[in-house]
């Protein structure tokens, strides 16, 4: 007999086209025209009576200012554009879905999309890298967010001993603290480091509050925030959200437990983390009761037994040890006092039961009416000379969530150095929101939070400084796949919520009472729909852009439109080291070759352009301008400096861009920059010259080397269709000191746009070679098996693109992600 062919699934996901977001920039439509440096944003602390907490450097700080930046949109990601590419034609063709990003309201024509926050598109959810108070601080400023967040959860550094989590590569997490092939190769982790822990605890303090007062801001009054923090500094992160959201909005300290067995503590081991939890007020605060199933343990009360002719019994051992063993259709019990309270003296009275007079031990809970409907429902046991109540396990089998969850583990297999378990977060986000709400995680890390809203249907933002932590949580949300719960109202979206299941509650009131048994509504026990897959919704990859940086000589002149926020960034700029370093160590090329100077000088007549330098070969000028210490060179700096090199007499031969890391369209503009007799270079500047304090020795003499392109290959078929294969890219090998042609092997990432429109990169194929056939797309795509096309599937694992024909715009993107996480982006014309 043949087996029975597996039904296919449906393949779905959840939208939120009713809500709205303003249309911040897209990356590829950023000049310094469009998008100007604003003024910063001064935010004042208000002296509360609550107790406050002191530290070095509070009082001189009792406001701080925060840079007032646009967030640009390097990316749109949505997971069933890149799956359509690669299901079985019947099955693409079935699928109801629509490309997100390409409906009228999320692709304005050019004169909206210049027009920045000035239109609204519909909901994305958010990936923002950058520094979580300038994020924050745009979401306030720039797009009116102000209480419109309904769940906060931030999990900070520990502040344990002031050491580091850095992760410097996708595929490493067992880092050590201290060692310096560990220390982040990202200069805004660097920063970020640096001013968490400059004054230790002090300056740790000092983060935390800046970033819990603009959370307060953005929170509904019905919102909730929560705080990860271990029992070192659980005492300071209480007493600061007392100063910030007031002592009568505490909610609750959940402890939750953070590994399965002891590790070898010296003194009493440490087994479990907390959460402060407050809300923004407490009067009006959004709760959802969860429950946990009740567990049947070997020294559990539930100690009896009802058979089905009604006699009660006490378990057998074997019973206690494995309660299977009880005959069928017995029922699990254990019996209960009857005594209330507060004894009255209207309740002291004998009750017979089966002919013989029972006394209560002060007082019956109920009149005699109700003990007689007690006993007809044969809930009374005798027990010596008095009677107990007779709870059934089935009455209830479900407990009220407390604050001790005890109940959870650690993350078995992390993909980032800290990761927290979905369930703790899980259960924040059902307590305290519903489906549609905004939950805002401002330590993204491997995405825990975005992926648990994403599963039950919120809306999220999540920040990260870490261009590593930022690139597994891209590849988790979009790889991921969850079951479809079903709708209240499909035609009114996930804002009308779930269908949830229900459990009722059976108490000796509602026996006394004659009432039906209570309901009870189970948040996290959505009804789901068996026959369909659900992928995740379309998202943005979007990052904080860096400041324009200026000669500290036009700095110190006082001009009508000066913008002090460059100022603060370099007051303590290393640009005079930097040019010393570049005249004593020179340009690494590849294979040995070398860029030397005769001189390295201030350019005191320029803004954008740093240095202006001679070449000892040949004698050529060089202008060069440098990108900023902690974040990546962007765009309109480029524009800037270019521009005014354009006015220079002499004309420099070379203009030379050097930056601890490039943003990839500010590279992709250098890349294709045409001036005719004027080379343009990209220069990567070594780590090395920001953290000689937090490492033992250099990795490298090398200061300076040059920054090749990502090497390309487009083939055309007799079809007129196009492949692009990917065969590597410069890679500068810290060990060695060397530029090496990077091959296939350290491309965690790269992604296709078929029809690159300037604006910003929009995949339609995605592929991991670094993962093979065990990462990637690999789980969804065994999920997904009968409408998957495996020979197609495969190709997501290499180097080569699944053939495509050009489109309106006649130009492809390539996007590489190395295994640092550093991003090049390259665009090919299409014929």
């Amino acid at each position: 007999m043949k087996s029975k062919a597996k039904k296919s699934k449906k393949v779905d996901r959840y939208t939120h086209e009713d809500s709205k977001r303003p249309n911040n920039p897209p990356v590829g439509l950023v000049t310094p025209r469009t998008d100007p440096d604003l003024p910063n944003k001064k935010y004042r602390y208000d002296p509360r009576l609550d107790p406050q907490l002191e530290w070095s450097g509070k009082q001189e700080n009792f406001e701080f200012e925060v840079d007032t930046v646009s967030l640009h949109v390097h990316e749109r990601v949505d997971p069933h554009t890149i799956l359509e590419k690669v299901m079985k034609p019947k099955q693409s063709a079935q699928e109801t879905m629509f490309n997100y990003f390409e409906m009228p309201e999320n692709n304005p024509p050019l004169r909206d999309a210049i027009e920045f926050y000035k239109h609204d598109q519909n909901w994305s959810n958010r990936l923002i890298a950058g520094d979580s108070l300038l994020v924050m601080n745009s979401l306030l400023e720039k797009e009116g967010m102000e209480g419109k967040i309904q769940m906060i959860y931030i999990d900070p550094p520990y502040g344990i001993k002031y050491k580091s989590n850095f992760q410097p590569f996708i595929n490493k997490q067992n880092v050590k603290d201290g060692k310096d092939e560990d220390l982040t190769q990202e200069p805004e982790m660097i920063k970020a480091f640096k001013d968490t822990w400059e004054l230790k605890i002090h300056s740790y303090l000092t983060y935390l509050r800046s970033r819990l007062f603009l959370s307060k801001k953005l929170l509904t009054k019905s919102g909730s925030i929560f705080v990860q923090i271990s029992d070192e500094n659980l005492h300071h992160v209480r007493e600061i959200m007392d100063e910030i959201f007031g002592s009568k909005n505490y909610v609750r300290i959940i402890q939750f437990r953070k590994k399965t067995m002891p590790l070898g503590g010296k003194i009493l081991e440490e087994m479990y983390d907390y959460l402060v939890w407050y809300a923004n007020d407490i009067s009006h605060i959004k709760y959802n009761q969860l429950y946990v199933p009740q567990k049947i343990s070997e020294n559990s009360y539930w100690n009896v037994v009802k058979l089905p002719d009604g006699s009660i019994r006490s378990l057998t051992n074997e019973e206690k040890k494995d309660i299977s063993n009880i005959p069928k259709n017995a029922k699990l019990a254990t019996t209960v006092g009857l005594k209330p309270p507060t004894p009255q003296e209207i309740d002291n009275y004998d009750f017979e039961l089966d002919g013989k007079i029972y006394k209560p031990s002060g007082s019956w809970m109920t009149n005699k009416e109700g003990m007689k409907k007690i006993a007809k429902a044969g809930r009374l046991v005798p027990s010596g000379s008095t009677l107990r109540y007779l709870l059934l396990f089935d009455d209830f089998p479900y407990s009220k969530l407390t604050n001790n969850w005890s109940d959870t583990s650690g993350v078995q297999k992390k993909k980032y150095v800290v990761q927290t378990s979905d369930e703790i977060l899980q259960r924040c986000i059902l307590m305290t929101t519903n489906p549609s709400d905004i939950i805002l995680d401002p330590t993204c890390g491997s995405g825990t939070s975005a992926y648990v809203a994403e599963k039950y249907g919120r809306r999220w933002i999540t920040i990260d400084t870490s261009r590593i932590a930022i690139f597994i949580a891209h590849t988790r949300l979009m790889t991921s796949y969850f079951d479809y719960y079903v709708l209240n109202n499909p035609k009114e979206g996930v804002t009308s919520g779930f269908k949830l299941k229900n459990t009722t509650k059976i108490s000796s009131r509602t026996i006394i009472n004659n009432e039906e048994a209570k309901t009870i509504v189970l948040y996290d026990k959505p009804i789901k729909n068996k026959s369909t897959v659900r992928i995740s919704g379309p998202f943005t990859v979007e990052a904080v852009p860096a400041p324009t940086v200026k000669s500290l000589d036009v700095l110190s002149q006082k001009e009508p439109n000066f913008d002090h926020t460059i100022m603060r960034n370099l007051k303590n700029s290393h640009q005079q080291e930097w040019r010393d370093e570049l005249l004593k160590t020179g340009i690494r090329g590849k294979k040995g070759q070398k860029i030397e100077f005769s001189k390295v000088d201030i350019h005191s007549a320029t803004r954008w352009l740093h240095a202006d330098a001679e070449t000892k070969e040949n004698s050529k000028r060089v202008m060069i301008s440098f990108g900023p210490e902690y974040l990546p060179l962007e765009q309109r700096q480029i524009e800037l400096a270019i521009e005014e090199a354009r006015t220079l007499v002499p004309k420099p031969l070379i203009i030379i861009f050097a930056a601890m890391q490039f943003d990839p369209e500010a590279a992709k503009d250098i890349d294709e920059l045409k001036w005719p007799g004027v080379t343009i270079l990209k220069v990567e500047m070594n780590k090395d010259l920001l953290t000689k304090d937090l490492k033992k020795k250099r990795s490298s003499n090398e200061s300076f080397w040059l920054m090749g392109q990502p090497d390309i290959e487009l083939q055309k078929n007799k079809e007129k269709k196009y492949t692009i294969k990917v065969n590597g890219f410069d890679y500068y090998n810290t060990k060695t000191g060397e530029i090496e042609s990077g091959g296939s092997s350290k491309i965690a990432m790269w992604s296709l746009d078929t029809d690159y429109d300037g604006r910003s990169v929009y995949p339609q194929q995605i592929f991991f070679p670094m993962e093979g056939s065990s990462g990637g797309w690999s789980k969804l795509a065994k999920t997904l098996q009968s409408q998957i096309d495996e020979e197609l599937i495969v190709k997501y694992q290499g180097i080569e693109s699944i053939p495509f024909e050009a489109g309106s715009n006649k130009r492809a993107a390539v996007k590489i992600v190395d295994d640092r996480g550093i991003e090049s982006l390259k665009i090919v014309k299409l014929e």
